[in-house]
């Protein structure tokens, strides 16, 4: 055999891309050099890597196995270049993160500093619902995501980051008559305002109720934190939040947390990935990063946390 670096680097873009165009606008080539590439890759085996069904790109089973390795050999070569950029402070490529709702108010903190050391790092930072993040997961469209609830049908490596505690939280108008502590009765009686099914907070808050043996009155479903906040707010009903999404409501005084026992929730944030990828050099750069100053960024910038 002797195919070249390039031409592992062209293979593994058209299967990532599942399409010669779109990888050869990424590649910075035109289709028909692509293509060229794609052949002269596949002339060294006497198995197809890729087929043609109408006018989509499938990749063969066997394709993907070298594809596999395609990538593994490509990790190692940039682990190479990134030992030698990373020495003159020049690690450069893209770095893509998944993150659910909630985890928009911690991913941010732990790549300032990072971003800061590396400006010549692409980021590309999807945040979405958990049933997205762990499908651009599942389909290996990102090198790390961040949950607080991990899939159970993926082998997966994780690095806890933080804590997240879910407090109780109603309109600071609200008249309800608290107790120093309320007990979990109060759910029987207040209307709670739930997340969509598939989130990591209503997981948290289910697994609370099924426990506890709770049926609370659901007053409404909504999908996003903000939108639950402003109808907290509004007094339209009281929900069950993340802290850290709560901060300026809660100095602004337009929310206020409701003491219950067994509250805070707590569970951890965690970024996740699966464990047969190969890390790129960015990616691996990025994980050590968080190692290393998961402390002081929690302690500059969540510490006050703590006060609740």
């Amino acid at each position: 055999m002797n195919f070249t670096l390039h031409q592992l680097k062209v293979f593994s873009v058209i299967v990532q891309n599942k399409s010669i165009t779109k990888a050869a606008e990424e590649l910075n080539m035109t289709q028909p050099a692509a293509s060229i590439q794609l052949k002269n890759f596949q002339d060294q085996f006497d198995i197809p890597l890729t087929e043609v069904i109408g006018r989509q790109l499938y990749v063969t089973t066997f394709g993907m196995e070298i594809y596999e390795t395609a990538e593994s050999i490509l990790n190692k070569v940039g682990a190479i270049a990134y030992k030698t950029e990373s020495f003159k402070g020049l690690l450069s490529g893209k770095l893509r993160i998944s993150v659910v709702s909630t985890g928009n108010y911690v991913m941010p903190y732990f790549l300032k500093g990072f971003l800061k050391k590396h400006p010549q790092i692409d980021l590309v930072l999807d945040v979405s619902n958990k049933t997205n993040v762990i499908k651009d997961l599942e389909q290996n469209e990102v090198d790390f995501s961040l949950v607080t609830v991990s899939p159970r049908h993926l082998d997966l490596n994780e690095e806890p980051i933080m804590t997240n505690q879910l407090h109780l939280v109603a309109a600071s108008s609200h008249d309800l008559n608290i107790k120093k502590i309320e007990d979990k009765s109060i759910f029987n009686r207040i209307p709670l305002i739930y997340r969509e099914e598939g989130s990591g907070t209503r997981f948290t808050m289910q697994q609370f109720f099924t426990e506890e043996a709770i049926k609370p009155k659901i007053k409404l479903e909504l999908t996003t934190n903000e939108a639950i906040k402003q109808a907290v707010v509004a007094d339209i009903g009281m929900s069950i939040v993340s802290l850290l999404s709560i901060k300026n409501e809660l100095s602004q005084n337009e929310l206020k947390i409701i003491p219950v026992k067994g509250l805070p929730l707590e569970s951890t944030w965690k970024l996740i990935w699966l464990k047969k990828k190969s890390l790129s050099p960015v990616a691996l750069a990025f994980l050590d990063y968080v190692r290393q100053e998961k402390d002081q960024v929690y302690n500059e910038f969540f510490k006050w946390m703590e006060v609740y």
